[in-house]
């Protein structure tokens, strides 16, 4: 089976840091996503200085293309990138990780997702767009549909709301399921009635984090697993050390962790949806489909970013073989 994303195709920079101070002064909630120019991202930078800065190629959608990938499914991902050293850095990147890359040429500058990792592994995010944002209903069609059994695509998509109903409806109409990640708790909170319209339309697979779910809903997170579940037929909700929870409509299903050091948790809701779709293309059980997401996050959560070396994927691929 293939499977085909799309989203803001963006360069990671990720940032330790020991104090919260910055969050006031730049006006950043902490745990949240803010959108910025440019300059923002210069003076947060310069703020930043002395501190040293990982880069990877980024975007929530290309994260979890990125884990599929390296499980060895095929993919392919849909953004817009500039024709400058870090859209050069993007398309590479996406052919090392074995993710055929559509991206299309913008006239912004390369997206920047800005990262500020903070002791306790949780991180900010300070995000310029760039030509991300330049993405539009005419830049796709239904060719590019063809032949993919999923679609996956984030919320953060939802600047461009004709986009966003364009691509669903082209999915659909490609005969694909459309497994859609709602991003960030502030974007569903500002955009909730739009969301809960499009998902019970057109969404056959749900992922949410504790704070989107409630931000979704109103309801604490089984009780909002119950709520969703009635119109969505697979909804998963990740509570961070708690695990997860999984409903198909007719079970309730209580994931695990895997024993972690945690570094970064960036990455780590888009590794547990590669996990959990991996698991559900090859007709898995879907326990079993959680707790390969499970493995995939409590490993990416280890190191600092959304990209893992080969070693371990080596060690990722031993233990999946122990659980199917």
């Amino acid at each position: 089976m293939k499977i085909l994303g799309m989203g803001n195709a963006l360069v990671d920079m990720m940032i330790r840091i020991e104090h919260e101070q910055v969050f006031d002064e730049f006006g950043l909630l902490k745990g949240g996503m803010r959108l910025v120019d440019a300059a923002f991202i210069d003076r947060l930078l310069a703020r930043l200085k002395p501190l040293p800065v990982e880069i990877a190629a980024g975007g929530s959608a290309a994260n979890t293309m990125y884990g599929l990938g390296k499980l060895g499914i095929e993919t392919s991902f849909i953004g817009k990138v500039a024709a400058d050293d870090m859209g050069k850095f993007m398309t590479e990147d996406m052919l090392k990780s074995r993710i055929q890359p559509r991206l299309l040429q913008g006239i912004e500058p390369t997206g920047i997702a800005l990262a500020l990792v903070t002791p306790d592994s949780e991180r900010t995010f300070a995000v310029n767009l760039g030509c991300a944002i330049e993405l539009s209903p005419e830049d796709i069609d239904a060719e590019m549909f063809e032949g993919y059994d999923i679609f996956h695509i984030e919320g953060y998509l939802i600047q461009n709301k004709e986009l966003l109903d364009k691509a669903l409806q082209l999915a659909k109409e490609a005969g694909a399921k459309v497994s859609f990640d709602l991003a960030s708790f502030d974007v569903v909170a500002e955009n909730l009635d739009y969301l809960k319209s499009i998902i019970g339309k057109y969404v056959d697979i749900l992922f949410a984090n504790e704070d989107e779910a409630r931000a979704f809903s109103g309801l604490g997170p089984e009780k909002a697993l119950m709520e969703i579940s009635k119109t969505i037929p697979v909804t998963i909700i990740k509570t961070g050390d708690k695990g997860s929870l999984i409903s198909d409509g007719n079970q309730i299903y209580k994931i695990g962790v895997i024993p972690a050091t945690s570094i970064d948790t960036t990455g780590a809701g888009d590794l547990y949806a590669a996990g959990f779709l991996y698991g559900l293309v090859k007709a898995l059980p879907m326990e079993i489909c959680g707790n390969i997401g499970a493995l995939l996050a409590g490993k990416v959560i280890g190191v600092l970013g959304a990209k893992m070396k080969d070693d371990k994927w080596e060690e990722i691929k031993i233990e999946l073989n122990k659980l199917v």
